[in-house]
């Protein structure tokens, strides 16, 4: 679980640091390229979420955020003996969302610091934590598509039903063996 503590408050330092330093060589809505036709650094405030949609609605944001914020975690110290990759995901997302929440509750206006924007497509402008909690969620879906044992077990009940199937291929994989001998 300490591990886990260490990586959300990682995750929440870097974002605050990222945020703290763009607002600080940034003003409002200036924007610098990085990378030509590649990323741009573009400081906004975004009161919504991605383009701004429901920027009216920053109660939504903060209940939704801290309804994350504290079911996540609890069930991180639930399932904390799962594999790495469950216990990371999720540390990732919590992370993220204490980043936002932090900007929602304390920025003058309740705005989001963002400040990554791809030049090379219509996309939100982004931040350090919108990165973790995305990274976190593709992680934790493949992590509970194709590695799950743990949260969602097999049903022994199928487990049953396919055991008999198997066996007789088995057997008829032998049978076919001994035949060619």
């Amino acid at each position: 679980m300490t591990l886990w503590l260490i990586i959300i408050a990682a995750a929440v330092i870097l974002d605050q640091a990222t945020k703290f330093i763009a607002a600080s060589l940034l003003d409002i809505n200036e924007c610098v390229v990085a990378i030509p036709y590649l990323f741009n650094f573009h400081h906004i405030k975004n009161t919504g979420a991605a383009w701004g949609m429901f920027s009216d609605n920053r109660w939504v944001f903060l209940v939704i955020s801290f309804a994350a914020i504290i079911a996540l975690p609890i069930f991180l110290y639930k399932y904390r003996k799962a594999p790495f990759l469950f216990g990371f995901s999720l540390s990732l997302i919590i992370g993220g969302a204490i980043g936002n929440m932090l900007d929602r509750l304390f920025a003058p206006n309740g705005g989001v610091t963002d400040f990554i924007e791809f030049a090379f497509m219509d996309f939100p402008i982004f931040n350090v934590a919108d990165i973790f909690v995305c990274i976190g969620a593709v992680l934790i879906f493949i992590y509970l598509a194709f590695m799950d044992k743990v949260i969602f077990p097999p049903d022994p009940k199928k487990e049953k039903e396919t055991a008999p199937a198997e066996q007789a291929e088995e057997t008829e994989q032998k049978e076919e063996n001994d035949d060619e001998h």
